[in-house]
């Protein structure tokens, strides 16, 4: 796919850092499958792994999470 913010590069398949912060709440994911632009590295993760980060950032929240750093797990 051709970049949407350089249109220089294509993506390849990759991972990226995702942190996602709420009110107090910061949570991050390491290693998200990802499609990283090769000349200005922007990152595109997918609809399905995007539901998955959020549902999994609220049921922390819920839970009452305030730092968190996670490996990436499928669903």
């Amino acid at each position: 796919m051709k970049c949407v913010i350089c249109k220089q590069g294509e993506t390849r398949k990759g991972t990226a850092t995702v942190t996602l912060e709420r009110d107090d709440m910061v949570l991050v994911f390491k290693r998200v499958p990802a499609e990283v632009c090769e000349v200005c590295g922007e990152e595109y993760v997918d609809e399905q792994i995007t539901t998955h980060l959020l549902k999994t950032a609220e049921e922390a929240f819920e839970a009452g999470v305030q730092v968190d750093v996670r490996e990436y797990v499928a669903a």
